[in-house]
Parts: C-alpha cells; structure tokens; sequence
C-alpha cells in the first residue's frame, strides 16, 4: 500500500490502520508559550511516541532543535521498531504543527514512505474514531537505515551562498512583525529581522484551523513565491515551522525544498551574518 500524496485525513488512517506495516508517530511537542503537558494523553491507537525535543535533537549544538546525525537517527528510530519498510503516518496533538518536522527528518534520512495526518489528533477525534490514553511501547528493534540526503537540508553556509542566488528562494515562517524586526523574538539573545532577501509567509496563513488549506489555496499561495524551477530554502524560528510550510510547498506542487535547520535561533545569534529590517 502506498499513498498518493503527502497528507492524509483521518479516514484514509482509520481505513488503512490495520496495515501490518504502518508506524503512527505521535510526535507532539510544546508551542512556544503553550504546552499540552497538563491535559489529559489521547493517542490515536498503536501510535507511539516520537521524541522530537528529546532523542532526535542534538544537545551537543547550542540550538532548540538540531537534527541529529545519521547514525543516531537510525538508532533511535530502529528503537521504536520502525523498519525501512515501514509506512510512517506522523501527527500532533495540535492538529498541525510540529507532526510537518517529523516527516522532513524522515525524507531528509532518506525515507521515502512517510506521511502527515492533516489536522492531527483534532481531526482524528471530530470523526470518532477510537483513542487511546498511552503510547504504544515497542517491544523489538527495527531495521530502519538512515541515508541522509543533502537536497533536504540547509545549514548556515547553504543559507549564505543563497542569499544571492537567483534560482533559489528563501521563505522565513515567522510572523510579519518578527519578520520585519517590529516584533521581539520570543528567544533571548537574538537580533530582530530577517534574511536578506528572504520573502515572508508566516506559517499560519497557510492554515485552515488544525488542517492544511486546499491543495488549490496552497497552489495560489506558492505560485506568488516561486516557480518549479526553483529551490525553495524554509527558516523559521527553530525549524518546526518552516516544516510546515516545506510540507505544503511539497503538497502545493513545490516539491524542491529545503529547511534551514539553525534557522532564526542561529542565524539572529550569529552577529557575523547579515540581516534585513523594514522598519
């Protein structure tokens, strides 16, 4: 069974969620101000836990939320049973937010078979479906192999031969305000802007709710940022949300893309990059 499209709804996983070899992930964490750690656990059955903020970060870099490297991503992900034949279906409690960061650490280690449940866990409940109130434990390792793939990802040198390349654009997924250095940035120690030529399209606009615009609504939007002959590069605040919109510029027919995994949690701290205001 293969999937046509990267998001799924609800009833697509309801239909297929005996499939002997899906993985469900729940691979929520905390918005920055909001946390769900206090509100009663609902799974989505089967589904097991995908530390994000905790396993598959690297604490070793003095950043919120650093891909780890390929040998560690292989080893905790074969932990949680996964094989490299596995159908991964991502999701968050939030409906969608940080479930868009799970499936780009997946394809950018080389997965090919790894999907977002549109609206996450809201859309899973409006529907009826059955819940859970723990994560499932794995009980025998899996046999994923990560092969880390380079056209999904950018560090800060990708992002400084960038700037000037016509054939590439960067889209910062931050509001207007932080965007434009009106807004504080909610992380201390950094300057306020944004990347030089960088265009803006905060994450939130590309949202209906907890789910995804329309494949036609998100057409619309990319269509005014880019063309299919260009690289698309996403920086955000700390890589979560610049996923999202790496995963709609894919559903949108952008497929071309990268995240900026440092993002604005590096590049604002770094005093040796250049930075743009409109003030």
């Amino acid at each position: 069974m293969k999937f046509d499209k990267p998001l799924l709804s609800a009833q697509q996983l309801h239909e297929n969620h005996n499939l002997p070899n899906l993985i469900i992930l729940d691979c929520t964490i905390d918005k920055v101000g909001q946390s769900l750690k206090d509100e009663k656990l609902e799974t989505i059955p089967n589904a097991i836990f995908f530390y994000i903020e905790g396993k598959f970060s690297d604490h070793a870099v003095n950043l919120p939320h650093t891909l780890v490297d390929e040998e560690t991503f292989a080893k905790e992900v074969q932990n949680l049973g996964i094989n490299s034949d596995s159908i991964i279906v991502c999701y968050d409690r939030w409906g969608v937010y940080s479930s868009p960061r799970a499936w780009w650490m997946f394809k950018a280690m080389g997965h090919k078979e790894v999907y977002v449940l549109d609206g996450g866990l809201p859309a899973w409940k409006a529907n009826n479906f059955e819940t859970n109130s723990v994560h499932f434990q794995p009980t025998e390792k899996g046999s994923f192999k990560a092969d880390f793939q380079q056209d999904w990802f950018a560090d800060k040198q990708v992002m400084l031969n960038s700037i000037n390349d016509q054939s590439k654009t960067i889209v910062d997924a931050r509001s207007e305000g932080r965007y434009k250095g009106t807004s504080p940035e909610p992380r201390q120690g950094l300057r306020s802007g944004h990347i030089p030529n960088s265009k803006n399209l905060f994450f939130e606009n590309i949202l209906d709710g907890s789910h995804y615009k329309s494949e036609q609504e998100l057409k619309l939007i990319f269509e005014k940022l880019t063309n299919n002959n260009q690289e698309n590069i996403f920086s955000c605040g700390s890589g979560i949300t610049a996923s999202i919109l790496a995963l709609a510029s894919t559903v949108a027919g952008f497929p071309n893309v990268k995240v900026y995994d440092g993002s604005w949690s590096e590049w604002g701290a770094d005093e040796s990059l250049p930075i743009e205001k409109d003030l």
